[in-house]
């Protein structure tokens, strides 16, 4: 395990750089916001991650109380990594630092990688209300978890019970949304948001 590094200064923000400040810990707690998540998923969908550095920053993060290690039972059998309630905080720090940042994406670049639940976060931040909210998209689909105060913000594939909502968009309109130049109730009024369903999430949007 790596040795903790400090600012070694007596300030709330500098102590919290201390433990997220490394370069990929919050991308991991991003993925981890979608619930537990096997090394090997953890690496597949964080392209440009090596292995030793991912291994280290999952150690620190456990040390830091951000994280634990599980064995699955039988016959899954496999560790995941999943976050604490400490780490689950994060969520609202990433939301803002992706509001923030926002309108540094511009256009997507070539070389960018993208994964469909990348989307999720800036997609959550723009639905209000609590219930369970699938997302289409021509990359994959999502499941959203609007307004839950513990357990997993958002999660991989189709929604597992019948969602609140279903939303139905492209890439360019999920690009728009996380830049920030657009916002969710003005892309349904304009027909770039398909939405259907019966819950007060669907209501809201359809009525926004």
């Amino acid at each position: 395990m790596s040795p903790r590094r400090s600012y070694d200064q007596y300030c709330s923000a500098a102590r919290a750089l201390d433990a997220v400040g490394d370069r990929w810990t919050l991308l991991i707690v991003r993925e981890l916001l979608s619930g537990p998540r096997r090394y090997t998923d953890l690496h597949a969908d964080l392209p440009g991650v090596s292995t030793d550095v991912l291994a280290s920053r999952l150690k620190d993060m456990e040390r830091d109380g951000l994280t634990t290690r599980r064995r699955l039972p039988p016959p899954g059998a496999a560790y995941v990594y999943e976050l604490t309630d400490r780490g689950r905080e994060l969520l609202p720090v990433l939301q803002a630092l992706g509001t923030w940042g926002g309108p540094e994406l511009a256009e997507r670049r070539p070389t960018d990688a993208v994964r469909a639940h990348w989307f999720a976060l800036p997609l959550l931040r723009s639905l209000e209300g609590e219930g369970l909210v699938e997302v289409r998209l021509e990359e994959g689909d999502f499941h959203l978890y609007v307004g839950a105060q513990d357990g997993p913000a958002y999660g991989h594939g189709a929604a597992p019970r019948e969602p609140d909502a279903r939303l139905v968009l492209d890439a360019e309109t999920c690009e728009a949304l996380s830049r920030g130049e657009l916002d969710l109730p003005a892309a349904v009024r304009g027909g770039r948001v398909e939405v259907t369903g019966d819950g007060t999430i669907a209501k809201l949007l359809r009525t926004g």
